[in-house]
């Protein structure tokens, strides 16, 4: 065999070789990007309190695909929840159903993937069991009757009420917020009465001045008579 004959055998075996590797690569290529049941998950959750089957598709070749989820009964079909059309993306596309379910509920998930007249999927997902905890609807909180007000910024009936309402028969309040208690036992006299007494009794006031001076005025009096008596008396001697 001739140089020139060697020298292009050789090169049709590594064209050959080349053109194999690039196909085997093409086909994992396409095989990864390919739609699969793998791509679809399924999920029962709770949306602001309602219940929600929420379907995942990750199929990055974006191969559209009909969802149809259906609530099952010891096996069977019991009724179709819904239907609906997803195109999947590499991070994922989601479609949701609105489903009040219960506990332990179980759903049957169907895919069917097709582009043009090739059939990707046409296949149910893995059974979905609801969770064992219902979705709990959300609660506002409002004001206790007692502490709420009106629009009009009054208070409530109940608190005007608690706020009228006297503390009790045994204190009572006072202009300025403050209680007296009553004398316990009935023996103590309360300072009303006490100032009341030594007004009667003349006690600690002005009076004994007022007499002193009344009866020093009485004797002068008395003296100023007996002494023009006596000088009228010798007068009328003379």
């Amino acid at each position: 065999m001739s140089h020139n004959r060697r020298t292009a055998a050789r090169s049709a075996r590594i064209l050959g070789v080349s053109a194999a590797s690039a196909a085997l690569a093409l086909s994992a290529a396409g095989s990864a990007l390919a739609c699969s049941l793998a791509d679809f998950s399924a999920a029962a959750l709770c949306d602001g309190g309602k219940g929600v089957i929420t379907v995942t598709d990750k199929d990055a070749s974006g191969v559209p695909a009909v969802v149809t989820v259906y609530l099952e009964n010891n096996g069977s079909d019991l009724r179709q929840v819904g239907e609906q059309t997803v195109i999947g993306t590499k991070e994922g596309a989601q479609v949701q159903f609105a489903e009040e379910w219960k506990p332990g509920a179980v759903y049957r998930v169907h895919v069917t993937a097709t582009r043009g007249t090739k059939t990707f999927v046409n296949d149910d997902i893995p059974l979905l069991t609801a969770p064992a905890k219902a979705c709990a609807a959300e609660q506002t909180a409002k004001p206790s009757p007692s502490t709420s007000r009106s629009a009009t910024g009054k208070p409530s009936p109940s608190a005007s009420a608690s706020a009228s309402t006297p503390a009790g028969d045994d204190t009572t309040a006072t202009a300025s917020g403050s209680a007296a208690a009553p004398a316990p036992g009935g023996n103590e006299v309360s300072p009303a009465a006490q100032e009341s007494n030594l007004a009667e009794t003349g006690a600690d006031s002005n009076t004994p001045v007022i007499a002193g001076i009344a009866a020093a005025l009485v004797a002068v009096g008395g003296a100023a008579v007996f002494f023009g008596m006596r000088r009228r008396g010798a007068g009328n001697r003379h």
